[in-house]
C-alpha cells in the first residue's frame, strides 16, 4: 500500500530539492557588486526623499484591510453568479442574506468612521 505513495514522495522530494538548489544557485553564482545606488530605496526613479521606515496613519491600514475584506467578498458572488439558476430559489435568498450581511458590516464601518481621513 505503501508503494502506491512512491510517485507522490518522488515529485515532492524532487521539488524540494529543486527549490533549495534554485534558491542557493543564484547566491553562488551571481555577481557580488554592491553599489550605493542598487542598495538605495527604488521609489518611482524619484531620489529618495525621507526614510522608507516611516509611520502610516492606522487609518491606511483600516482602509486597507477593509477593501481586502470586501473584496474577498464579493468573490464568493462568481460561483453563485455562474450556478444561479441550478441553486434555485433557495440560492437566491441566501445571497440576499449574505449581501444584508455585508451591508449591515458596511453600515457599522461607516457609522465608526473608519473610512473618514481626517
Amino acid at each position: 500500500m505503501l508503494l502506491e505513495y512512491l510517485p507522490l514522495v518522488i515529485v515532492l522530494a524532487v521539488s524540494l530539492v529543486f527549490g533549495i538548489v534554485a534558491t542557493n544557485a543564484s547566491w553562488l553564482f551571481g555577481p557580488r557588486r554592491p553599489d550605493p545606488e542598487k542598495l538605495s530605496t527604488y521609489e518611482s526613479g524619484m531620489t529618495p526623499v525621507r526614510t522608507a521606515r516611516q509611520r502610516f496613519s492606522v487609518k491606511f491600514y483600516m482602509v486597507a484591510m477593509l477593501f481586502i475584506v470586501f473584496d474577498i467578498e464579493v468573490v464568493f458572488m462568481y460561483p453563485w453568479a455562474v450556478r444561479f439558476k441550478d441553486l434555485g430559489w433557495f440560492g437566491f435568498w441566501e445571497m440576499l442574506v449574505f449581501i444584508g450581511i455585508l451591508m449591515v458590516g458596511y453600515a457599522y464601518i461607516v457609522k465608526k468612521g473608519a473610512l473618514e481621513w481626517d
